[in-house]
């Protein structure tokens, strides 16, 4: 597993070579770019969890991945966002 800021899937954005999604990025609905991601449009639902590095989508991972990204990143002096 990469280190990267965890974000939730809300919903995959029309247009854009279907390369973006709407993300939940602790409370905050980010546009992020799923294009470096090794699957198809259709594989990533709203629900589904990835990792972000710079705007990018750079590993799909689960909840418990997500909340172990929380973690190290408090790790390093992130506080969380409750």
């Amino acid at each position: 597993m990469c280190l990267g800021i965890p974000g939730q899937v809300i919903e995959m954005l029309e247009g854009y070579g279907g390369q973006l999604a709407l993300v939940d990025v602790s409370g905050a609905p980010r546009k992020i770019n799923i294009g470096m991601l090794e699957l198809d449009q259709q594989d990533l639902a709203p629900g589904d969890w990835v990792l972000i590095h710079m705007g990018f989508a750079v590993e799909r991972t689960d909840a418990a991945g997500a909340e172990q990204a929380l973690q190290g990143l408090e790790l390093m002096g992130r506080a969380r966002d409750d």
